[in-house]
């Protein structure tokens, strides 16, 4: 957001820096997660884009390290769909080895009796993070739980905390998962539902330090309108910027529901937009339904036979999908 824009509307920080926000239905999640943690369970939490994964995770993270009952550790690797069990394996090493020096045994028999070993010592449960989990394959998420069993056939406690899209969760459904997927404890972040018109009064007052009534920068019915037609954080971030850019090129102060509504986007429910917020690519439709990429193009613009529509609509519909 542009700085002008924000001193017309007494703004101190852009939204995307507002912090942390938490709801009940964030309270009791981190509650029960954190249970989870302390038990050595393989948890899932999964939410769409923009639901505020990342940043719970890290507000969940922080605390635990703040308390120190609990060793935190995460894989920082950026390209998750290359990651592999070693990568994991890694960051565990790194977080787990006192001193700067770390030396990683290069063969897997050696390396797994030395991890096991860091492990024991360390007396206190363990918890790995891996952000944008919905990346990693199959055979990974496998030998994660092996790798929990590791941990816990020498007594002691390793969580792995897996936080991705909602694909997530539908590939742990799957039949060909069943190893993992009965084993894992799957949380869903909802994120602000129910609580847009709050979360939008906290995030205004959160970046103007409560300086300047909310009145004075939106009028009613904008919020109603932006809280009736966005679900997500990152959503509601985004098109508040947009409308209170467009209302200080028009000179409106507060900006109007005139104004959110000439920003909003009317695709934001469409299939293709959907799907991608719950971590469905074209690539990943084509592997997981067999279809060809001409078809899911096709399917996204109304344009597939019917029959095909019919046939590729159910097997999403069984698959979990939100269509």
């Amino acid at each position: 957001m542009r700085v002008e824009v924000m001193q017309h509307y007494g703004l101190e920080k852009p939204l995307n820096q507002a912090g942390y926000y938490e709801t009940g239905h964030h309270k009791e999640l981190m509650k029960n997660v954190r249970g989870a943690i302390i038990e050595g369970r393989l948890i899932a939490i999964c939410g769409v884009i923009g639901s505020g994964k990342t940043r719970m995770l890290r507000h969940l993270e922080q605390q635990l390290s703040e308390e120190k009952k609990v060793i935190v550790s995460k894989s920082v690797a950026v390209e998750k769909h290359n990651i592999r069990l070693t990568t994991l394996v890694e960051a565990l090493f790194y977080d787990l080895t006192p001193g700067p020096k770390i030396q990683i045994p290069k063969g897997i028999e050696k390396r797994d009796r030395q991890l096991q070993e860091l492990i024991h010592k360390k007396k206190r449960p363990i918890a790995l993070f891996v952000d944008e989990a919905h990346d990693l394959n199959g055979n990974t998420l496998i030998g994660l739980k092996r790798l929990m069993e590791l941990a816990e056939a020498d007594g002691s406690r390793l969580s792995v905390v897996l936080a991705g899209h909602p694909k997530l969760r539908n590939d742990l459904r799957r039949d060909t998962m069943e190893e993992i997927g009965y084993r894992t404890d799957v949380f869903s972040l909802d994120g602000i539902a129910g609580s847009q018109r709050e979360y939008i009064g906290w995030l205004l007052s959160s970046c103007t330090d409560g300086s300047v009534p909310i009145d004075d920068i939106l009028t009613p019915d904008a919020i109603d309108l932006l809280a009736d037609r966005l679900r997500t954080p990152l959503q509601i971030q985004l098109h508040l910027a947009l409308a209170l850019d467009a209302g200080y090129q028009a000179g409106a102060k507060p900006v109007t529901a005139d104004v959110v509504e000439s920003v909003l986007t009317g695709r934001l429910d469409d299939l293709e937009p959907t799907l991608t917020r719950h971590g469905y690519k074209q690539k990943d439709l084509v592997e997981q339904f067999g279809a060809k990429p001409a078809e899911i193009k096709a399917l996204f613009s109304n344009t597939l036979d019917p029959v095909r529509t019919t046939e590729l609509r159910e097997q999403m519909l069984r698959a979990g999908l939100p269509i």
